[in-house]
């Protein structure tokens, strides 16, 4: 449970390092990018969603990402979508 801003802000901190601390340089860069856009603007239930996405090992967020395998309903949120959106076109990264 948040009991101030400042933990709200310091949770914001967490997920930003998170995100661009992966593992894997191009969930960094997926993740990263999003959390530095989006972050600062995220109230407490928007911030728990994308702390849950940042719960997911790299491989399966590289393959739902990449459309390699389906999304699990539960991740079909418009959060995850606009992340994969601003990742790159999944269809391109087929033809790779």
């Amino acid at each position: 449970m948040i009991d101030s801003q400042a933990d709200l802000q310091i949770r914001r901190k967490k997920a930003l390092w998170r995100a661009n601390h992966r593992g894997m340089k191009e969930m960094d860069l997926m993740l990263g990018q999003y959390a530095e856009r989006k972050l600062a603007g995220m109230g407490i239930g928007q911030l728990e969603e994308f702390e849950a996405i940042l719960e997911i090992s790299d491989a399966y967020l590289s393959d739902w990402l990449t459309d390699k395998t389906e999304t699990p309903e539960n991740f079909q949120t418009s959060m995850f979508a606009e992340i994969k959106a601003q990742s790159f076109v999944s269809n391109d990264y087929k033809k790779l």
